[in-house]
Protein backbone atom coordinates (compact mmCIF):
# COMPACT_ATOMS: atom_id res chain seq x y z
CA UNK A 1 0.00 0.00 0.00
CA UNK A 2 2.75 2.16 0.56
CA UNK A 3 4.77 1.64 -2.43
CA UNK A 4 1.15 2.79 -4.37
CA UNK A 5 0.63 5.47 -2.10
CA UNK A 6 4.12 6.84 -3.16
CA UNK A 7 3.71 6.63 -6.83
CA UNK A 8 -0.26 7.87 -6.55
CA UNK A 9 -0.86 9.78 -3.57
CA UNK A 10 -2.90 9.00 -0.65
CA UNK A 11 -6.19 7.24 -1.24
CA UNK A 12 -4.99 5.75 -4.54
CA UNK A 13 -5.39 2.27 -3.10
CA UNK A 14 -7.52 0.31 -1.22
CA UNK A 15 -8.19 -3.59 -0.05
CA UNK A 16 -11.51 -4.56 -1.58
CA UNK A 17 -13.61 -7.49 -1.67
CA UNK A 18 -13.27 -10.73 0.34
CA UNK A 19 -10.70 -9.99 2.74
CA UNK A 20 -12.65 -6.52 4.03
CA UNK A 21 -15.59 -8.99 3.97
CA UNK A 22 -13.61 -11.59 6.43
CA UNK A 23 -11.77 -8.93 8.54
CA UNK A 24 -15.37 -7.19 9.24
CA UNK A 25 -17.24 -10.82 10.29
CA UNK A 26 -13.85 -11.87 11.83
CA UNK A 27 -13.35 -14.90 9.65
CA UNK A 28 -10.00 -16.03 8.32
CA UNK A 29 -8.66 -13.71 5.28
CA UNK A 30 -6.92 -15.92 2.68
CA UNK A 31 -6.44 -14.01 -0.30
CA UNK A 32 -5.17 -10.13 -0.04
CA UNK A 33 -6.43 -7.76 -2.98
CA UNK A 34 -6.28 -4.15 -3.63
CA UNK A 35 -7.65 -1.97 -6.12
CA UNK A 36 -6.13 1.46 -7.64
CA UNK A 37 -6.30 4.14 -9.62
CA UNK A 38 -3.29 3.69 -10.70
CA UNK A 39 -3.25 1.98 -14.74
CA UNK A 40 -1.78 -0.94 -14.95
CA UNK A 41 2.04 0.39 -15.73
CA UNK A 42 1.89 2.78 -13.52
CA UNK A 43 1.02 0.34 -11.04
CA UNK A 44 3.84 -2.09 -12.68
CA UNK A 45 6.57 0.65 -12.01
CA UNK A 46 5.43 1.32 -8.23
CA UNK A 47 5.75 -2.47 -7.20
CA UNK A 48 9.45 -2.19 -8.78
CA UNK A 49 10.33 0.88 -7.50
CA UNK A 50 9.60 -0.42 -4.25
CA UNK A 51 11.89 -3.73 -4.78
CA UNK A 52 9.07 -5.92 -4.34
CA UNK A 53 8.46 -8.55 -7.59
CA UNK A 54 5.89 -7.63 -9.85
CA UNK A 55 4.12 -10.21 -12.03
CA UNK A 56 1.73 -9.09 -14.76
CA UNK A 57 -1.01 -11.24 -14.24
CA UNK A 58 -3.88 -10.06 -16.06
CA UNK A 59 -2.42 -6.47 -17.61
CA UNK A 60 -5.33 -6.42 -20.44
CA UNK A 61 -8.00 -5.95 -17.31
CA UNK A 62 -6.00 -4.54 -15.60
CA UNK A 63 -4.45 -7.16 -12.64
CA UNK A 64 -1.00 -6.81 -11.40
CA UNK A 65 0.12 -9.24 -8.97
CA UNK A 66 2.90 -8.04 -6.48
CA UNK A 67 4.95 -10.02 -4.23
CA UNK A 68 5.82 -9.52 -0.98
CA UNK A 69 7.60 -12.08 1.21
CA UNK A 70 6.40 -14.90 -0.61
CA UNK A 71 2.56 -13.50 -0.56
CA UNK A 72 0.82 -12.54 -3.45
CA UNK A 73 -1.29 -9.48 -3.62
CA UNK A 74 -3.37 -8.90 -6.77
CA UNK A 75 -3.61 -5.40 -7.44
CA UNK A 76 -6.19 -4.03 -9.88
CA UNK A 77 -6.92 -1.30 -11.55
CA UNK A 78 -10.52 0.33 -11.03
CA UNK A 79 -12.90 -0.60 -13.95
CA UNK A 80 -16.23 -0.44 -15.49
CA UNK A 81 -17.78 -2.68 -18.19
CA UNK A 82 -18.45 -1.39 -21.55
CA UNK A 83 -19.52 -4.92 -22.84
CA UNK A 84 -20.35 -8.30 -21.25
CA UNK A 85 -21.41 -11.62 -23.06
CA UNK A 86 -22.10 -13.74 -19.76
CA UNK A 87 -18.78 -14.89 -19.77
CA UNK A 88 -16.52 -12.48 -20.21
CA UNK A 89 -16.48 -8.37 -19.94
CA UNK A 90 -14.78 -5.52 -21.99
CA UNK A 91 -13.47 -2.82 -19.45
CA UNK A 92 -12.63 0.28 -19.26
CA UNK A 93 -10.37 1.76 -16.76
CA UNK A 94 -11.54 4.72 -14.44
CA UNK A 95 -10.87 6.51 -11.23
CA UNK A 96 -14.19 6.46 -9.70
CA UNK A 97 -14.85 4.08 -6.97
CA UNK A 98 -18.41 4.21 -7.19
CA UNK A 99 -18.29 2.55 -10.58
CA UNK A 100 -15.83 0.29 -9.49
CA UNK A 101 -18.25 -0.92 -7.12
CA UNK A 102 -21.45 -1.00 -9.80
CA UNK A 103 -20.08 -3.77 -11.46
CA UNK A 104 -18.71 -6.04 -8.49
CA UNK A 105 -21.72 -9.02 -7.70
CA UNK A 106 -22.62 -8.61 -4.34
CA UNK A 107 -22.96 -5.88 -1.93
CA UNK A 108 -20.26 -7.77 0.82
CA UNK A 109 -18.06 -8.05 -1.72
CA UNK A 110 -18.00 -4.14 -2.77
CA UNK A 111 -16.35 -3.09 0.28
CA UNK A 112 -13.12 -1.22 0.50
CA UNK A 113 -10.72 0.03 3.15
CA UNK A 114 -7.28 1.73 3.41
CA UNK A 115 -4.23 0.85 4.74
CA UNK A 116 -5.44 2.55 8.16
CA UNK A 117 -8.83 0.32 8.54
CA UNK A 118 -11.44 2.59 7.45
CA UNK A 119 -14.15 1.18 5.94
CA UNK A 120 -15.98 2.36 2.81
CA UNK A 121 -18.98 0.76 1.56
CA UNK A 122 -20.28 2.46 -1.84
CA UNK A 123 -23.71 0.54 -1.64
CA UNK A 124 -24.61 1.83 1.54
CA UNK A 125 -25.72 -1.74 2.62
CA UNK A 126 -22.40 -3.89 2.41
CA UNK A 127 -21.59 -3.94 5.90
CA UNK A 128 -24.81 -4.41 7.33
CA UNK A 129 -25.37 -7.35 4.78
CA UNK A 130 -21.88 -8.58 6.03
CA UNK A 131 -23.16 -8.30 9.87
CA UNK A 132 -26.40 -9.74 9.30
CA UNK A 133 -25.42 -13.11 6.49
CA UNK A 134 -27.12 -11.36 3.48
CA UNK A 135 -26.11 -12.35 0.01
CA UNK A 136 -27.76 -9.31 -1.84
CA UNK A 137 -26.60 -8.79 -5.72
CA UNK A 138 -25.49 -5.00 -6.63
CA UNK A 139 -28.24 -3.48 -8.27
CA UNK A 140 -30.47 -5.65 -10.10
CA UNK A 141 -29.57 -9.49 -9.71
CA UNK A 142 -30.76 -10.23 -14.10
CA UNK A 143 -28.53 -7.53 -14.66
CA UNK A 144 -25.59 -8.86 -12.67
CA UNK A 145 -26.44 -12.33 -13.62
CA UNK A 146 -26.39 -11.52 -17.57
CA UNK A 147 -23.18 -9.86 -17.34
CA UNK A 148 -21.74 -13.47 -16.10
CA UNK A 149 -23.33 -16.34 -15.66
CA UNK A 150 -21.19 -17.74 -13.36
CA UNK A 151 -22.68 -15.05 -10.63
CA UNK A 152 -25.57 -17.85 -9.75
CA UNK A 153 -22.98 -20.02 -8.47
CA UNK A 154 -21.37 -17.94 -6.76
CA UNK A 155 -24.46 -16.77 -5.39
CA UNK A 156 -25.08 -20.04 -3.68
CA UNK A 157 -21.56 -20.63 -2.87
CA UNK A 158 -21.63 -16.97 -1.37
CA UNK A 159 -24.59 -18.00 0.58
CA UNK A 160 -23.10 -21.80 1.71
CA UNK A 161 -20.26 -19.62 3.42
CA UNK A 162 -21.39 -16.59 4.76
CA UNK A 163 -25.23 -16.64 4.83
CA UNK A 164 -27.88 -16.79 7.33
CA UNK A 165 -31.30 -17.54 7.36
CA UNK A 166 -32.89 -17.55 3.76
CA UNK A 167 -31.52 -16.46 1.12
CA UNK A 168 -32.61 -13.33 -0.95
CA UNK A 169 -35.67 -13.71 -2.60
CA UNK A 170 -34.66 -11.43 -5.55
CA UNK A 171 -31.51 -13.10 -6.12
CA UNK A 172 -33.21 -16.71 -6.45
CA UNK A 173 -36.22 -15.55 -8.62
CA UNK A 174 -33.19 -14.14 -10.86
CA UNK A 175 -31.58 -17.32 -10.46
CA UNK A 176 -33.90 -19.38 -11.51
CA UNK A 177 -35.41 -16.97 -14.48
CA UNK A 178 -31.87 -17.48 -15.84
CA UNK A 179 -30.69 -20.51 -15.37
CA UNK A 180 -30.65 -21.90 -18.82
CA UNK A 181 -27.45 -19.56 -19.27
CA UNK A 182 -24.88 -21.23 -17.14
CA UNK A 183 -24.85 -23.37 -20.29
CA UNK A 184 -22.18 -20.79 -21.29
CA UNK A 185 -19.76 -21.57 -18.64
CA UNK A 186 -17.06 -23.92 -19.05
CA UNK A 187 -16.69 -27.07 -16.81
CA UNK A 188 -13.95 -26.56 -15.03
CA UNK A 189 -15.25 -22.55 -13.51
CA UNK A 190 -18.39 -25.02 -13.19
CA UNK A 191 -17.16 -27.76 -10.97
CA UNK A 192 -14.70 -25.76 -9.11
CA UNK A 193 -17.52 -23.59 -7.64
CA UNK A 194 -19.41 -26.54 -6.93
CA UNK A 195 -16.44 -28.11 -5.04
CA UNK A 196 -16.09 -25.19 -2.92
CA UNK A 197 -19.64 -24.64 -2.22
CA UNK A 198 -19.58 -28.18 -1.07
CA UNK A 199 -16.77 -27.50 1.33
CA UNK A 200 -18.60 -24.95 2.98
CA UNK A 201 -19.50 -26.00 6.95
CA UNK A 202 -23.24 -26.11 6.16
CA UNK A 203 -24.07 -25.93 2.61
CA UNK A 204 -27.54 -27.72 3.05
CA UNK A 205 -29.69 -24.87 2.55
CA UNK A 206 -28.22 -23.84 -0.49
CA UNK A 207 -27.59 -26.92 -1.96
CA UNK A 208 -31.66 -27.25 -1.18
CA UNK A 209 -31.86 -23.24 -2.91
CA UNK A 210 -30.39 -24.98 -5.67
CA UNK A 211 -32.54 -27.45 -6.48
CA UNK A 212 -35.64 -25.69 -6.07
CA UNK A 213 -34.25 -22.78 -8.02
CA UNK A 214 -33.43 -25.50 -10.96
CA UNK A 215 -29.74 -25.03 -10.62
CA UNK A 216 -28.66 -28.29 -9.61
CA UNK A 217 -30.28 -29.89 -12.39
CA UNK A 218 -28.50 -27.34 -14.73
CA UNK A 219 -24.94 -28.56 -13.89
CA UNK A 220 -25.50 -31.96 -12.53
CA UNK A 221 -28.74 -33.87 -13.97
CA UNK A 222 -28.42 -37.27 -12.46
CA UNK A 223 -28.00 -35.41 -8.71
CA UNK A 224 -30.89 -35.48 -5.96
CA UNK A 225 -30.34 -33.19 -2.59
CA UNK A 226 -31.74 -34.62 -0.07
CA UNK A 227 -31.74 -36.82 3.06
CA UNK A 228 -28.07 -38.47 2.48
CA UNK A 229 -26.54 -35.04 1.62
CA UNK A 230 -28.27 -33.95 4.96
CA UNK A 231 -26.72 -37.11 6.86
CA UNK A 232 -23.26 -36.82 5.19
CA UNK A 233 -22.92 -33.22 6.20
CA UNK A 234 -23.23 -34.12 10.12
CA UNK A 235 -20.59 -36.41 9.36
CA UNK A 236 -17.63 -34.41 8.33
CA UNK A 237 -17.23 -31.70 5.80
CA UNK A 238 -15.28 -34.25 2.95
CA UNK A 239 -16.57 -32.37 -0.59
CA UNK A 240 -16.11 -35.51 -2.43
CA UNK A 241 -17.96 -37.37 -0.03
CA UNK A 242 -20.49 -34.58 -0.04
CA UNK A 243 -20.74 -34.83 -3.89
CA UNK A 244 -21.37 -39.21 -3.60
CA UNK A 245 -24.31 -38.77 -1.53
CA UNK A 246 -25.69 -36.99 -4.52
CA UNK A 247 -24.98 -39.21 -7.51
CA UNK A 248 -26.21 -42.59 -7.48
CA UNK A 249 -23.89 -45.78 -6.72
CA UNK A 250 -23.53 -46.53 -10.80
CA UNK A 251 -19.97 -46.10 -11.85
CA UNK A 252 -21.06 -45.51 -15.53
CA UNK A 253 -23.15 -42.60 -14.26
CA UNK A 254 -20.43 -41.33 -12.11
CA UNK A 255 -17.89 -40.97 -15.09
CA UNK A 256 -20.29 -39.60 -17.24
CA UNK A 257 -20.66 -36.93 -14.57
CA UNK A 258 -17.35 -36.51 -13.56
CA UNK A 259 -15.91 -36.44 -17.60
CA UNK A 260 -18.65 -33.58 -18.35
CA UNK A 261 -17.74 -31.77 -15.29
CA UNK A 262 -13.65 -32.27 -16.02
CA UNK A 263 -13.44 -33.19 -12.57
CA UNK A 264 -9.54 -33.52 -11.18
CA UNK A 265 -8.83 -36.97 -11.75
CA UNK A 266 -8.43 -38.09 -8.05
CA UNK A 267 -12.10 -36.66 -7.58
CA UNK A 268 -13.33 -39.04 -10.56
CA UNK A 269 -11.32 -42.07 -9.30
CA UNK A 270 -12.74 -41.23 -5.93
CA UNK A 271 -16.38 -41.40 -6.74
CA UNK A 272 -16.18 -43.97 -9.34
CA UNK A 273 -14.21 -46.56 -6.40
CA UNK A 274 -17.30 -45.68 -4.12
CA UNK A 275 -19.77 -46.71 -7.13
CA UNK A 276 -18.14 -49.56 -7.36
CA UNK A 277 -17.22 -50.77 -3.73
CA UNK A 278 -21.07 -49.32 -2.07
CA UNK A 279 -22.89 -52.61 -3.57
CA UNK A 280 -20.21 -54.81 -1.43
CA UNK A 281 -20.46 -52.57 1.64
CA UNK A 282 -22.67 -52.97 4.57
CA UNK A 283 -22.84 -51.50 8.29
CA UNK A 284 -23.39 -55.33 9.72
CA UNK A 285 -19.81 -56.33 8.45
CA UNK A 286 -17.57 -58.79 10.17
CA UNK A 287 -13.98 -57.59 10.78
CA UNK A 288 -12.38 -60.18 8.28
CA UNK A 289 -15.01 -59.02 5.70
CA UNK A 290 -14.20 -55.48 5.95
CA UNK A 291 -10.45 -56.57 5.42
CA UNK A 292 -11.64 -58.63 2.31
CA UNK A 293 -13.69 -55.23 0.92
CA UNK A 294 -10.27 -53.53 0.93
CA UNK A 295 -8.30 -56.36 -0.05
CA UNK A 296 -10.71 -56.42 -3.45
CA UNK A 297 -11.56 -52.58 -3.80
CA UNK A 298 -8.85 -50.15 -1.62
CA UNK A 299 -9.18 -48.78 1.69
CA UNK A 300 -10.43 -45.58 -0.04
CA UNK A 301 -13.34 -46.69 -1.45
CA UNK A 302 -14.46 -48.76 1.10
CA UNK A 303 -13.99 -45.79 3.58
CA UNK A 304 -16.42 -43.73 1.04
CA UNK A 305 -18.78 -46.32 0.61
CA UNK A 306 -18.86 -46.79 3.84
CA UNK A 307 -19.47 -42.92 4.49
CA UNK A 308 -22.45 -43.57 2.08
CA UNK A 309 -23.77 -46.25 4.23
CA UNK A 310 -23.75 -44.27 7.28
CA UNK A 311 -25.74 -41.42 5.56
CA UNK A 312 -28.70 -44.00 5.04
CA UNK A 313 -28.36 -45.25 8.22
CA UNK A 314 -27.56 -42.38 10.21
CA UNK A 315 -29.10 -44.70 13.47
CA UNK A 316 -25.56 -47.26 12.74
CA UNK A 317 -23.13 -44.55 12.64
CA UNK A 318 -21.36 -45.93 15.50
CA UNK A 319 -21.07 -48.93 14.04
CA UNK A 320 -19.92 -47.32 10.88
CA UNK A 321 -17.40 -45.12 12.67
CA UNK A 322 -15.70 -48.58 13.62
CA UNK A 323 -15.96 -50.29 10.12
CA UNK A 324 -14.33 -46.98 9.31
CA UNK A 325 -11.51 -46.64 11.45
CA UNK A 326 -10.56 -50.49 10.48
CA UNK A 327 -10.88 -49.78 6.77
CA UNK A 328 -8.42 -46.49 7.15
CA UNK A 329 -6.09 -48.58 9.15
CA UNK A 330 -5.74 -51.91 7.86
CA UNK A 331 -2.32 -51.97 5.45
CA UNK A 332 -3.72 -54.29 2.34
CA UNK A 333 -1.12 -56.95 2.37
CA UNK A 334 0.70 -57.96 -0.96
CA UNK A 335 -0.52 -61.41 -3.04
CA UNK A 336 2.06 -63.16 -1.37
CA UNK A 337 2.79 -66.14 -4.05
CA UNK A 338 3.01 -65.80 -7.96
CA UNK A 339 3.74 -67.78 -11.02
CA UNK A 340 7.41 -68.68 -9.88
CA UNK A 341 6.11 -70.95 -6.77
CA UNK A 342 3.72 -72.73 -8.77
CA UNK A 343 6.93 -73.24 -11.42
CA UNK A 344 8.90 -74.89 -8.43
CA UNK A 345 6.15 -77.17 -7.89
CA UNK A 346 6.25 -78.41 -11.48
CA UNK A 347 3.27 -76.32 -12.98
CA UNK A 348 4.20 -75.20 -16.27
CA UNK A 349 3.45 -71.43 -17.28
CA UNK A 350 -0.29 -70.99 -19.17
CA UNK A 351 -3.72 -70.86 -18.06
CA UNK A 352 -3.52 -73.35 -14.97
CA UNK A 353 -1.65 -70.66 -13.40
CA UNK A 354 -3.75 -67.86 -13.18
CA UNK A 355 -6.66 -70.93 -12.28
CA UNK A 356 -4.41 -72.10 -9.43
CA UNK A 357 -3.28 -68.54 -8.10
CA UNK A 358 -6.54 -67.22 -9.05
CA UNK A 359 -8.11 -70.44 -6.12
CA UNK A 360 -4.92 -69.39 -3.34
CA UNK A 361 -6.24 -66.31 -3.18
CA UNK A 362 -10.09 -66.94 -2.98
CA UNK A 363 -8.62 -69.05 0.33
CA UNK A 364 -6.25 -66.88 1.56
CA UNK A 365 -9.38 -63.92 1.58
CA UNK A 366 -11.80 -66.43 3.08
CA UNK A 367 -9.40 -67.37 5.62
CA UNK A 368 -8.38 -63.80 6.56
CA UNK A 369 -4.65 -63.29 5.19
CA UNK A 370 -2.96 -65.43 7.15
CA UNK A 371 0.60 -64.64 7.29
CA UNK A 372 2.03 -68.32 6.83
CA UNK A 373 1.67 -71.69 5.29
CA UNK A 374 1.45 -70.37 2.19
CA UNK A 375 3.75 -72.65 0.20
CA UNK A 376 1.65 -75.86 1.70
CA UNK A 377 -1.63 -74.36 0.67
CA UNK A 378 -0.25 -73.77 -2.69
CA UNK A 379 0.74 -77.30 -2.55
CA UNK A 380 -2.47 -78.87 -1.65
CA UNK A 381 -3.97 -76.94 -4.76
CA UNK A 382 -1.86 -78.29 -7.18
CA UNK A 383 -1.69 -81.69 -5.93
CA UNK A 384 -3.67 -84.41 -8.17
Amino acid sequence: MAALEAAGGPDCARFVGGCVRNALIGAPVADVDIATTLKPEETDRAIRAAGLKAVPTGIAHGTVTAVSERQPFEITTLRRDVSTDGRNATVAFTDDWAEDAARRDFRVNALYADGEGRVFDPTGEGIADAAAGRIVFVGDPETRIQEDYLRILRFFRFFAWYGRGEPDAAALAACRALVSGMSRLSAERVSKELMTLLAAPDPRVAMAAMAEAGVLAQILPEAVAGPLLEAAVEQGTDPVIRLMTLLPSDERIVRAASARLRLPNSTRDRLAGAAVAAPAIGLTMSDPEVRAAVYRFGGRAVADALHLRMAERPAQAGDGRRLLALAEAWPRPSMPVGGRDLARLGVEPGPETGRLLKAFEDRWIADDFPADGHAERLAVLVRP
